[in-house]
């Protein structure tokens, strides 16, 4: 059975409000979600570079997990991340985008670094890609559900459809809805930057 992408990320989404809906206090949530989502990789940058967990430290971070080839929900998620960047003004300096792929076979750093560059995504977005296993192993640590569908040559992706905002120490806080406007984006994101 095909599951939409954007099933996925409501299902997601609701499950991260349950865990959070515990009565603490906001900032108590976000450290413990934290312990949840996210953890250790290794990667390839788009550059091929290898890098590791500390490339979330030092700024806030909007990870999202997708592929180039994706139709829809891929382009349109990068492309409210690149008006959510702008909205923001010179907050966006202490933010970065971060796009994992779940088609490492078609992803190469080469295809990650030409994708990235068009004009409507974040200016600045880092591509990351690996082997099957390191994909497995960053999917694994974010909950991310991924499934190729069907196979072939021209196989679709189903994967989760969530941004993950992650503090400057690489901390999970909070999931962003991709089907927000850039603005409410902006807002949520100041808010809990704001909020430290």
């Amino acid at each position: 059975m095909k599951i939409s992408v954007r099933c996925v990320a409501t299902a997601l989404l609701i499950g991260l409000a349950i865990l959070g809906a515990t009565g603490c206090s906001p900032r108590s949530t976000a450290n413990a979600r934290g312990a949840d989502i996210g953890g250790p990789f290794r990667l390839t940058d788009m550059n091929g570079r290898r890098v590791d967990e500390h490339l979330l430290h030092g700024k806030w971070s909007a990870v999202f997990f997708g592929y180039t080839y994706c139709p829809d929900v891929c382009p349109t998620t990068l492309t409210m991340l690149g008006g959510t960047m702008a909205r923001l003004g010179d907050k966006s300096k202490q933010i970065q985008v971060v796009f994992i792929t779940i088609d490492p076979a078609r992803d190469t750093p080469k295809q990650l670094k030409q994708y990235l560059a068009a004009g409507s995504f974040p200016k600045g977005a880092i591509g990351l890609t690996g082997s099957d296993a390191d994909i497995a192993a960053v999917a694994r640590a974010y909950r991310v559900y991924y499934k190729k569908v069907p196979d072939g040559a021209t196989y679709s992706m189903d994967h989760t459809g969530v941004v993950y905002l992650m503090d400057p120490r690489g901390r999970f806080v909070e999931p962003l809805d991709p089907s927000q406007t850039p603005s409410a984006a902006a807002d949520a994101i100041a808010k809990v930057m704001a909020a430290g």
